[in-house]
Formats: structure tokens, C-alpha cells, sequence
């Protein structure tokens, strides 16, 4: 049986590069990169960071709207993807059945399931991935395909890999 949530984990990864790539590359052919895209890949990255410390009952280093320059990007996606990544591939069935209790960026107490938490943090950078993706083509940028098909077909070799 195919693990899911491992699955999801490594494209998380993959998408993130991806991004980062098309941004570099962006910004190598001389474009600026939009500050609303940076924003929104910053916190991408942040809530990462602070789900990943939610569930170690650690402090967070980021903040989740702190924004990140390109460099920034690509250090803290370095110290939280990767992370993110091995939690959803080496998580077993006690680790996933698990309670975290911790509080939101308001102060709101929650307790959640380590499943779900999981789920929840590469699901909410999708949707913020396809946010960038809009900001990149408004300032007149292509935007890369960051779909979770889309890295399936490219792990089967159906399709040639991306940038």
C-alpha cells in the first residue's frame, strides 16, 4: 500500500523547489520577483516552520507573515521542507494517531491529530503555491506547474521534469 502522507511530504518538496527554480530563474533573466509572490512563498515556508515546531513542542524561528528575500527563501525552505518531508515519511501509526495541543497565531488553544496536521501543512502551501502562480503571471512572469499530478507523472517518468 502506497504511503500517502510520505508521498505528499516528498511533493511538498519538489513543489517548493520548483518554485524556487522558476523564481531564480525569474530574477536571472533580469525580472524582479513580485513582492506579493515572495510574501506568500514566506509564508509558506513560515508555517512550515511552525507546524514542525508545534509538533516537536518547540519555539518557532519564523513568524507566520515574515517575509523572506530569495536567499531567505532558500535557507528556510533548506531548514523546514526537508524536515517537513522525513516527519511524514518516518511517522508511523502511534506517531500519526497522536494528539499535539498547542495554540494558533491568535492564542487559540487547538489539539489536533498528527495526521491531520500533516496533511493540513502540505494542503496549505498548495493552496498558496497556486496563489504565488497568480501573483508570477500578473507581473507578466510564467508560473510553474507545482500540481500534485503533475510531480506523479514526473516520478513515473511519464513527462520530463520541470525547468
Amino acid at each position: 500500500m502506497t504511503n500517502t502522507i510520505a508521498k505528499l511530504g516528498a511533493f511538498n518538496v519538489w513543489a517548493n523547489e520548483a518554485l524556487l527554480r522558476r523564481l531564480d530563474s525569474s530574477v536571472a533573466a533580469g525580472h524582479v520577483a513580485p513582492p506579493a509572490a515572495l510574501r506568500l512563498f514566506s509564508h509558506v515556508i513560515n508555517a512550515q516552520a511552525i507546524w514542525l515546531a508545534r509538533l516537536t513542542g518547540t519555539q518557532s524561528p519564523l513568524k507566520v507573515w515574515q517575509e523572506h528575500d530569495l536567499a531567505g527563501l532558500h535557507h528556510w525552505h533548506e531548514q523546514t521542507s526537508d524536515a517537513l518531508r522525513r516527519r511524514c515519511e518516518q511517522a508511523d501509526d502511534a506517531e500519526l494517531s497522536r494528539h499535539i495541543q498547542y495554540t494558533n497565531s491568535q492564542g487559540d488553544p487547538f489539539d489536533s491529530q498528527v495526521s491531520d496536521v500533516l496533511t493540513h501543512a502540505v494542503v496549505h502551501a498548495s493552496y498558496h503555491r497556486g496563489q504565488v502562480a497568480t501573483r508570477l503571471r500578473e507581473a507578466g512572469l510564467e508560473p510553474v506547474n507545482t500540481d500534485f499530478i503533475t510531480y506523479c507523472r514526473e516520478l513515473s517518468g511519464q513527462v520530463e521534469p520541470q525547468l
